[in-house]
């Protein structure tokens, strides 16, 4: 079963909650991070993204970068911007966006879950992005990147948060720039924690890792480097129900054909798919249907039975797309590393596609029906692995509003 605790959060006062927010240190370059900064000087990207106030050009790996975020997080101490909570408590995350809203526990979930598989995984993570944040948190002390995890429906929690933002104010409630609303209620009630804590303890065997694999993987090693730490045992965490989330599309852009004409292109792809022209832009609307943006024109791409494997990765569209055209017929044998291959996250619309193509940056865009989130569920389960860039969760938790000193 899913251990979880409260935690005595390290949190901006009210009347600066908007101002600290920022949105996660990964979906951000250093130089976007300075920009969106910028005048704004407790900002947490003075902490997340620290290279922002060092001379530009500074290799962000380096221990200066490190020690200048744990001095801009003392700093925000000092000048009584952030306070720690008194006591453990709970927190209640509402996101609303684009007329939905979603709404999750964050919390510290065991570390000793994630190395038992009680926490699942469904992506491989990489050592150098692991080595920052590892370095990040052992300097910083303390946890500054929400780890986004999933959890199947259960009544009771969804009442429980319903419950107490019915009889409770949210101690945060702000509209970001990005059009975004926050909204965050502390849980401070003994009985309502307890209660909480014992419904994941006997009615949620696992929980999924949704984003933050990199976080996950590193709050765990570091854990081990503070054995004395109780608090390190643990890592910041917000679980959602499965009925709060929506996954988007995560989109392919290519920049060449593999030396082949469009027509040739197209007469290879007839052996896997169906394809029809289309007037408008394409965004499939069930699994196994792909749009292709290819020379100004966009076309409907409907993958034949008996061309992909019946198991739960080979079901994937990303799978399909990556096994019978990336690879079969483009020569794209491994997408996290071939510059061939672009990603383009859904949140940036079909539009996108097109002026990559359009611009001649590159050659053809293939847009995707989103991965649905019992398919995540049922790789995690299996103990498979995702194609990278499979999963595009939107609306993102911000940073800064809730950090775990370790």
């Amino acid at each position: 079963m899913a251990h979880i605790k409260p935690f005595r959060a390290l949190r901006p006062h009210n009347e600066y909650a908007d101002q600290v927010a920022s949105r996660p240190y990964d979906v951000l370059n250093s130089e976007e991070a300075k920009k969106e900064a910028a005048g704004n000087a407790i900002s947490f990207l003075h902490v997340t993204k620290s290279e922002i106030d060092l001379p530009a050009g500074i290799d962000i790996h380096t221990d200066e970068v490190y020690q200048k975020a744990k001095s801009n997080l003392q700093e925000l101490i000092d000048k009584k911007v952030l306070f720690q909570e008194d006591k453990p408590c709970y927190y209640i995350y509402e996101l609303q966006w684009k007329g939905r809203s979603q709404t999750g526990l964050v919390c510290v979930s065991s570390v000793q879950d994630y190395s038992d598989d009680v926490i699942k995984k469904h992506e491989f993570t990489r050592p150098e992005k692991e080595l920052d944040r590892i370095s990040h948190m052992r300097t910083i002390r303390a946890q500054t990147g929400n780890v986004f995890l999933a959890c199947k429906d259960l009544k009771e929690l969804n009442d429980i948060f319903a419950h107490w933002k019915h009889h409770h104010n949210a101690e945060y409630y702000f509209t970001a720039n990005d059009g975004i609303v926050h909204a965050i209620w502390v849980v401070d009630a003994t009985a309502t924690i307890d209660a909480i804590t014992n419904l994941f303890k006997e009615k949620i065997p696992v929980t999924y890792i949704a984003d933050g694999h990199h976080r996950a993987a590193s709050a765990a090693k570091v854990s081990k480097e503070l054995p004395d730490s109780e608090d390190a045992q643990y890592f910041l965490t917000t679980i959602f129900p499965a009925n709060q989330l929506a996954i988007l599309d995560y989109n392919r852009v290519v920049k060449d054909l593999n030396g082949l004409s469009d027509e040739e292109f197209l007469k290879k792809l007839e052996e896997e798919f169906t394809i029809t022209k289309s007037d408008q832009p394409v965004q499939p609307a069930a699994l196994n249907q792909f749009g292709l943006y290819l020379g100004g024109q966009w076309y409907m791409l409907t993958a034949k039975p008996g061309t992909y494997k019946d198991d739960p990765i080979g079901v994937l569209d990303v799978t399909i797309l990556q096994e019978n055209v990336m690879s079969k017929i483009l020569n794209i044998h491994d997408p996290r590393t071939d510059k061939r291959l672009d990603f383009v996250g859904g949140i940036r619309g079909l539009g996108e596609l097109e002026k990559r193509v359009n611009s001649g940056e590159m050659k053809a865009a293939f847009s995707m029906h989103p991965v649905t989130i019992q398919q995540l569920f049922d790789i995690a389960d299996t103990g498979n692995v995702m194609p990278p860039k499979s999963t595009w969760f939107e609306p993102k938790l911000r940073d800064g509003l809730l950090t775990h000193v370790i």
